[in-house]
């Protein structure tokens, strides 16, 4: 084991979170799926809950035999997204009825996807970034909520929808991070990586 080399564990199993960062040239050496309790508190604001909920991920992570056995240069990166309407958040619907009543939530409706990215390095000091964006969607038919259901695209998302999916078709504008919608915020967690000493653009040189 090459304990100098920096490596990142990715406290995830977001296949769209890993998507992007290979898509930034970042390959976590890692992915570090966490089983944390993600039950808004009383009164809690979508901000407070993504960053909450994103430090809690990097934190369980941290402790994990996996990750500690990757050395003492490890870089932990916890994130977690919200969909809210006002105060409201639309959270990951279990069921097709609960992704139904979500869409026409927000159909016709302007809302907003915040992500938090926390970052542990490896001297054990913590960044967050709360990256916000917001989405308004124009007002969906009956046919087009029953066609997205099919579809089976809501499950597991935050809001009950994939903007990188059919759901895009849905967006009249977008004022912000396009990628913070899908899952990871790319301009913010890079510039945490790199402004922490991990070495994105070194990722870049050696990517052939």
């Amino acid at each position: 084991m090459n304990e100098g080399r920096a490596k990142l564990a990715l406290a995830s199993g977001s296949p769209r979170r890993l998507a992007l960062l290979e898509q930034a040239g970042i390959k976590p050496d890692l992915l570090c799926p966490t089983n944390i309790d993600e039950t808004p508190k009383k009164s809690e604001m979508p901000r407070s809950l993504v960053a909450r909920l994103a430090r809690a991920k990097a934190n369980a992570a941290l402790t994990k035999r996996k990750v500690v056995d990757l050395g003492p240069s490890t870089f932990i990166l916890g994130a977690d997204t919200v969909v809210a309407l006002g105060r409201r958040v639309i959270g990951k619907p279990d069921t097709i009825d609960e992704a139904s009543y979500g869409l026409k939530l927000l159909s016709g409706r302007s809302h907003r996807v915040y992500t938090s990215v926390y970052l542990i390095t490896p001297k054990g000091t913590a960044r967050q970034r709360i990256v916000e964006t917001k989405v308004r969607f124009k007002r969906l038919s009956r046919e087009d909520v029953e066609s997205y259901l099919v579809s089976g695209e809501w499950r597991g998302k935050a809001g009950g929808y994939a903007i990188q999916g059919r759901a895009e078709a849905f967006v009249q504008k977008l004022q912000g991070s396009y990628s913070n919608v899908v899952g990871l915020p790319l301009y913010e967690t890079v510039s945490l990586l790199q402004g922490t000493g991990y070495p994105v653009y070194f990722n870049w040189f050696n990517a052939g």
